[in-house]
């Protein structure tokens, strides 16, 4: 059985004479994280800058992995810099920009292989086709079968060999099937079974010598331990898509950063990590290997991006010229109000308002196609009204300017229920959990107790007639990242089934709505009725 290195040797473990020590620099799930972001993983404002509040931002992500393998390589170890997917989409730089900003900035840092994520898919494979002629690393994922695409056919490793410190380091990639749902790989990419997959990639380099190996996935967390479980011969699974938080010291409802698993019946461990999302961490695992190139010791940890790291001075110079036209994007025309669209925090943490009406409807007719029936927006997260006349992507923007993503899940009708009582049972101090709705109605009484505020809850049935909730029922919902994370105190969406957080950014899916409205209307209709 393998140990655990002790804190104090974590950098630098103290190897034998014939032993090898490879040091992994890994990131993952960046999603076009440019800038700093806050503690809310949005765009960090010049306030919180000032207050050393922010974290990460691609000049930060460079000055940590510059520093870190200068000073590995300066001890005489050995290092890899890895990514492990979705570097697209999520700010307006990738939006700008696309994937050759993303390719020079990671050409700047110096990356030694990347997963393909399933959200390099999200502009087709004419857009990663583009990023791989760019990146000067290699993309590897070999669960995609790339031969019937003339776009993408060999642009993209099944697996690959680096050298480092003379020796062979093998490396093995898959990507989520479920892409084909979640992104847009279009008909000529196809998916291979994950586990299938990886094991023959395994063997082809075994077949070659190659006794160091190293899943890089895409796949999310709970897959990464069963891939580490059943698939033979590797040594460790370095993963993304899950956003999953790892700490070598975890708190309760974290992951031990690494994650050992038991790997068959062959009684050694199989470490696995991943390092959280939007640039904030930088994960450090070190494996030492046997002459015969078993791991014999595994250790590391993640490392917080915060305003301890200085950011790279010419990268972030780099960064600002390049923040002039998405300020003119924000000045971009994208639809037309009729009438002032309530969304003052005195009015949409308290009751039904215009502007939680437009974005609970947006969201729901964005994804109505899927079976979803049901939107749950918090109030806190509409932070202004808009005026009358033009509305530009700015004005939008200061409406919902946390870079939250659609997401997906189905919950109970007690879960739905309690959802309301959560979001209503602090009025008193203006809470942002109010829970503005679409495809739902329900009443509240302010004066009740907190808990049982909550009454005649009412969904709808057959598609056009209302209903009360059934309590056991399951309901398919929309709502945005941070409210099914347990945001806003939303703890009964936290294990939601089939839960999917990264979808469209929701200012997008708002500013497409109302441009398909024409001059939008803005309403109240009697969902939420608030008891005086």
């Amino acid at each position: 059985m393998r140990v655990l290195l002790t804190s104090a040797a974590i950098l630098f473990p103290v190897a034998a004479q014939a032993d090898y020590t490879l040091h992994i620099l890994h990131i993952n799930d960046l999603h076009s994280r440019i800038e700093a972001v806050n503690a809310f993983d949005s765009t960090c404002s010049a306030e919180d800058a000032a207050e050393n509040k922010c974290f990460g931002g691609m000049a930060r992500v460079k000055a940590a992995i510059n520093a870190k393998r200068d000073e590995i390589i300066a001890a005489g170890g050995n290092v890899i810099v890895l990514d492990a997917g979705d570097q697209f989409q999520g700010s307006l730089y990738y939006s700008t920009y696309k994937s050759g900003l993303i390719a020079e900035l990671m050409n700047d840092i110096g990356f030694d292989a990347m997963a393909v994520g399933n959200h390099e898919f999200d502009d087709g494979p004419e857009e990663l086709a583009v990023f791989a002629d760019a990146l000067n690393a290699p993309l590897v994922s070999g669960n995609l079968d790339l031969s019937a695409s003339n776009v993408l056919a060999g642009k993209v490793e099944n697996h690959l060999v680096l050298e480092v410190g003379g020796e062979k380091i093998g490396i093995v990639s898959a990507l989520a099937t479920d892409t084909v749902e979640t992104s847009s790989p279009g008909p000529n990419v196809t998916f291979q079974d994950e586990i299938e997959s990886l094991q023959a990639d395994v063997q082809m380099l075994t077949d070659e010598g190659v006794t160091k190996v190293i899943a890089l996935t895409h796949v999310g967390f709970a897959k990464d331990q069963i891939i580490a479980a059943k698939v033979q011969g590797l040594d460790a699974v370095v993963g993304g898509h899950s956003h999953t938080l790892m700490l070598a010291t975890p708190e309760e409802g974290q992951a031990q950063y690494p994650t050992p698993i038991t790997q068959g019946d062959e009684a050694f461990e199989v470490p696995v990590v991943t390092a959280y999302a939007y640039s904030k961490y930088l994960g450090h695992l070190v494996l030492t290997f046997d002459d015969a190139g078993m791991v014999t010791d595994y250790s590391g940890d993640v490392m917080l991006l915060d305003a301890a790291v200085e950011p790279d001075a010419a990268m972030a110079a780099r960064i600002a010229e390049l923040g002039g036209p998405i300020e003119e994007l924000k000045n971009r025309v994208v639809a037309e109000s009729a009438a002032i669209i309530e969304g003052s925090r005195e009015v949409c943490r308290q009751m039904e308002c215009a502007m939680g009406n437009l974005v609970a409807d947006a969201m729901l007719a964005r994804v109505a196609d899927q079976g979803v029936t049901i939107a749950i927006q918090n109030g806190g997260g509409l932070r202004s009204s808009i005026d009358a006349g033009p509305v530009t992507m700015g004005e939008v923007l200061t409406v919902l300017p946390f870079q939250n993503t659609l997401s997906t899940f189905t919950v109970t009708g007690a879960d739905l229920v309690a959802a309301l009582e959560n979001g209503v049972s602090d009025l008193e101090n203006g809470a942002g959990r109010f829970a503005q709705v679409a495809g739902l109605k329900y009443s509240f009484d302010p004066a009740a107790a907190a808990g049982s505020r909550v009454s005649d809850v009412m969904v709808l049935v057959g598609g056009d007639a209302w209903g009360p909730i059934d309590p056991a029922a399951n309901y398919n919902v929309v709502s945005n990242n941070y409210v099914r994370g347990g945001g806003d105190g939303f703890a009964m969406f936290v294990n939601a089934a089939n839960a999917y957080d990264f979808g469209p950014d929701l200012a997008d899916v708002v500013a497409e709505y109302m441009a398909g409205q024409g001059a939008y209307a803005p309403y109240t209709d009697g969902r939420i009725t608030r008891k005086e």
